[in-house]
């Protein structure tokens, strides 16, 4: 089969790779469909996250159907369709036990594309799949669905939940890309005063006023300016980070009441100052964190009942074979408009399952 490998940073390629074969009774073949391409993939590329291994295929984000399961899986069956979640869940460890996925301390956690190979190719091997796949509803579409993967547990949990958004409060979303809209669309759900979205570039402000931004921001423009005129100096309620660079965060505890909450979702490859001599008198609480996935069911109930807008966060689509165009067309995304790029939709060969 063909997978999406990274070898070094700026070096990658689609290109024949292994097939994926059954190594624990827990785990589940699933043939991709759609598969999409996240920002954290752009962190790799630079070589912002070491960890991962020369040859491994990139990607943590699928919808498929299953092809084979291990002994163990009771929940899925070949035939079915599925969503592979980001974040593996082994069940059983401390960490699982408190729906806290992401801190999986039994071998999972975020390991697709990261540890093991991932979901950018034909077919991809997911381990502890009762936990870690999902089956999906027949009205939801693949295109659809793969959004729920990350980027909407992402933004709902670690921006929106994170931030304790309330009804009433005044919001502020730096970074108006794929997390940033989705938690403008998330943090909707708690009848927030006024949402503002803060980017770089005009067409994302759009896209951020269409996903329901009640103002924007160009953040070459003095945001601060705007945050304090709106909310009579008093700043905002809650300020969520979703870029990944130091001087958006220094930004956004810039913009932040006393009392306030700066919930950090962007993936960062380089220090940012924390200006603890002026934010500790401010009672001013910061939250990081690494999406568990636990709200995964719920989000695609709300899909399956059309409640959340996930179509209108795609803006391209591709084969799958031609994923280093689509990598292109994502990293260069303020030149393309490119919000998420969605690949797949068409089926594959057999894959050819090992007899030993």
């Amino acid at each position: 089969m063909k997978g999406f490998v990274f070898h070094s940073p700026g070096n990658s390629a689609w290109e024949e790779v292994p097939d994926p074969a059954i190594k624990d009774p827990t785990d589940a073949i699933v043939r991709v469909d759609q598969v999409t391409i996240c920002g954290t993939d752009l962190h790799i590329l630079k070589g912002d996250v070491p960890e991962v291994r020369p040859g491994t295929v990139l990607g943590h984000e699928a919808v498929g159907e299953i092809v084979e399961v291990g002994s163990d899986v009771r929940t899925v069956r070949p035939g079915d369709r599925v969503l592979v979640s980001c974040i593996t869940a082994c069940g059983r460890c401390r960490s699982c036990r408190e729906a806290a996925y992401g801190q999986c301390q039994g071998g999972g956690g975020w390991i697709l594309g990261h540890l093991v190979d991932g979901t950018q190719a034909e077919y991809v091997r997911v381990p502890y799949a009762d936990l870690s796949v999902h089956a999906l509803p027949s009205t939801v579409r693949g295109q659809d669905a793969v959004l729920l993967a990350d980027i909407f547990p992402t933004a709902y949990e670690v921006g929106v939940l994170n931030g304790r958004v309330r009804p009433g409060d005044t919001v502020v979303v730096v970074g108006a890309g794929p997390v940033g809209l989705a938690a403008i669309a998330t943090a909707r759900l708690y009848s927030p005063e006024r949402i503002i979205a803060v980017d770089l570039a005009a067409s994302r402000l759009e896209a951020a006023r269409r996903m329901g931004a009640d103002a924007v921001a160009s953040a070459t423009e003095a945001p601060e300016q705007l945050i304090a005129d709106l909310t009579d100096g008093h700043g905002a309620d809650v300020v969520i980070e979703a870029v990944g660079v130091p001087e958006s965060f220094e930004m956004c505890t810039r913009m932040v009441r006393p009392g306030g909450h700066v919930a950090n979702v962007g993936v960062h490859g380089r220090p940012a100052t924390l200006h603890l001599e002026d934010l500790w008198i401010r009672n001013v609480t910061i939250t990081t964190g690494l999406v568990d996935t636990s709200s995964t069911p719920m989000l695609l109930r709300m899909a399956a009942a059309d409640r959340l807008p996930t179509a209108s966060l795609v803006t391209h689509t591709f084969p799958l074979e031609q994923m280093e165009e689509a990598y292109d067309v994502f990293a260069r995304a303020a030149d393309t408009g490119a919000l998420k790029v969605v690949l797949g939709g068409q089926r594959h060969d057999t894959l050819a399952v090992p007899t030993a």
